[in-house]
């Protein structure tokens, strides 16, 4: 069999959509189409009519129109009628109906069926409805399995630039926070806790902060109350201006420049200027400057740290803690290197929860047995450099001295109310320099409404600071609230704690420090401290 062409036309000849298969012209196909009517008689039904050069093999459609195809004469008519019954089911499965319009929104759909019937050369494929629907969703494995690997790897770049992004302004937020910080101990002067430009008092009462126009709160007779009715004391007279009349020998000099220059830039910030051996508010009852730093006298430093990681949800549950420690050996002198330590083995071996590890350099028989931390084979600790000797490691949630839960609410005209909390929850612990640090969202000020302690405001970091000098048992909970313009609850996490103490978790003990060489006891000098690495609550 040879199809010449395939076609659905209307009763008066008119090609909705046509396909060839061999090569013929325009003209000749419309030629053959519009004879096509002429030869069709009214009295019979035909399922094919012949001229002197083709034949006309048809089938009625609905609507009156047909399908039909154009052979050559000597084309086997049985195959031809079977072709056209394939492709009769073809039309209103391909097209979703039998009426003019569908086959015209249809048409290049129609024509890749029929390609699937009749080959190029006019020649019947061995094909069935079905096959004819798989051919035409173009389904390929290949394809979904390439365009999966595209979306994923799509996915992880789209993941990856959340997790930088994310990365970078958790950089950002903590260069902002420990600009914060070293900003409110750099202007502290003698005061004691290193903060400065808190407002007033709360309970916690051991700190002095001088600077006017900050509000307060919270109770306690604290005689820096600013919210007093006494008047507040009048401000130190303004140092007069000198006006420079040329070269001078013998001037101010360096040291006369560095006191104008700190004058100059506290009278910018509102500050009361310093005096000698006074505090950076005016006011002579602070401790006074801390000395520099000078070399250790004794022949050996001896540190005990622990660093606590927390991690608290919003409410103020601990969902993950960590303790590690850390016993740092430091031999100043040749005296130091050769020191014995000997601590409370059997006390803290017998904690549950602890685990401790020494040095690969300690001899480890040696302190399993006494107790005692020595370097291996009576080789000395190295002079100037610290060594840690001793680790060990809490991961239980009461390890946690705090916790800190923050309740920001939307007040529904443009505000939030937030109220923020904290409660010490380790008996006996006593922590110093303590800082809570919320991001508020914006460079508003915040409107203080009730407050424990005392705060300080940043406008270009947009951050807030909620400051004790020292937290313990007599001031064990406290509370802040305040309003401020806003409208995002996830403005004012993550809230980061620092603090600094002197107390423990692990009830480690010195029991004495002596010479591998003469066995007497070794000068020492020892330090204890309990900080903070990562202490939030989001």
């Amino acid at each position: 069999m040879v199809v010449l062409s395939a076609s659905v036309c209307t009763r008066s000849g008119k090609a909705l959509f046509s396909r060839q298969f061999v090569e013929m012209n325009r003209l000749r196909v419309e030629g053959l189409l519009a004879a096509f009517p002429k030869l069709v008689g009214h009295s019979k039904q035909h399922t094919f009519v012949e001229t002197d050069s083709v034949r006309y093999v048809y089938q009625p459609l609905e609507n009156q129109m047909y399908l039909l195809l154009i052979t050559t004469k000597a084309s086997n008519i049985v195959e031809d009628l079977g072709t056209l019954r394939l492709l009769a089911k073809v039309v209103p499965d391909v097209a979703g109906g039998l009426s003019e319009n569908a086959i015209n929104d249809k048409a290049f759909d129609l024509i890749f069926a029929f390609d699937e019937v009749i080959t190029a050369g006019g020649y019947k494929e061995d094909a069935s409805l079905s096959s004819i629907r798989t051919n035409l969703l173009m389904d390929s494995h290949e394809e979904k399995v390439h365009l999966a690997l595209k979306q994923s790897k799509e996915d992880a770049a789209r993941d990856e630039m959340k997790r930088q992004a994310k990365e970078i302004e958790g950089r950002k937020v903590q260069q902002m926070r420990q600009n914060f910080v070293s900003g409110t101990q750099g202007l502290g002067g003698g005061v004691s806790g290193g903060m400065q430009g808190f407002g007033g008092g709360g309970d916690s009462g051991g700190g002095l902060f001088g600077q006017q126009g900050f509000g307060g709160g919270g109770g306690g007779d604290n005689q820096f109350d600013f919210q007093s009715s006494t008047p507040a004391p009048a401000p130190a007279p303004q140092p007069p201006k000198v006006v420079a009349k040329g070269m001078k020998l013998g001037g101010l000099g360096a040291a006369g420049k560095k006191d104008s220059l700190m004058a100059a830039m506290a009278m910018e910030d509102n500050l009361m200027p310093a005096t000698k051996g006074g505090n950076a508010f005016g006011f002579d009852l602070g401790a006074p400057p801390a000395p520099a730093p000078v070399a250790p006298s004794t022949p050996l430093t001896i540190v005990l740290e622990e660093k606590i990681t927390v991690g608290m949800n919003r409410e103020g549950s601990i969902e993950s803690c960590e303790v590690k420690g850390t016993l740092t050996v430091t031999a100043n002198t040749d005296a130091g290197t050769s020191a014995l330590v000997a601590v409370n083995k059997p006390a803290i071996a017998s904690l549950p929860g602890f685990s401790y590890a020494t040095h690969p350099k300690v001899d480890k028989k040696t302190y399993e047995q006494n107790g005692t931390l020595t370097l291996k084979g009576g080789k000395p600790f190295p002079v100037g450099r610290p060594v840690g000797i001793l680790r060990w490691s809490y991961g239980e949630e009461d390890a946690a001295p705090i916790t800190v839960n923050c309740w920001p609410e939307d007040e529904g005209n443009g505000s939030m109310n937030v109220n923020v909390e904290f409660e010490l929850t380790r008996p006996g612990a006593v922590l110093t320099d303590v800082n809570i640090l919320l991001p508020l969202g914006c460079t508003d000020p915040p409107a203080i409404e009730s407050i424990d302690g005392q705060y300080k405001h940043d406008p270009a970091s947009g951050m807030m600071c909620w400051h004790f000098d020292q937290i313990d048992s007599s001031n064990s909970t406290g509370a802040l609230e305040f309003s401020i313009a806003g409208g995002n609850a996830d403005a004012f996490f993550p809230v980061q704690i620092m603090f600094k103490s002197d107390h423990l978790l692990c009830p480690i003990e010195i029991l004495g420090i002596t010479s591998s060489a003469n066995g007497t006891t070794i000068p020492n000098i020892m330090s204890k401290s309990f900080v903070p690495e990562s202490y939030t609550c989001a």
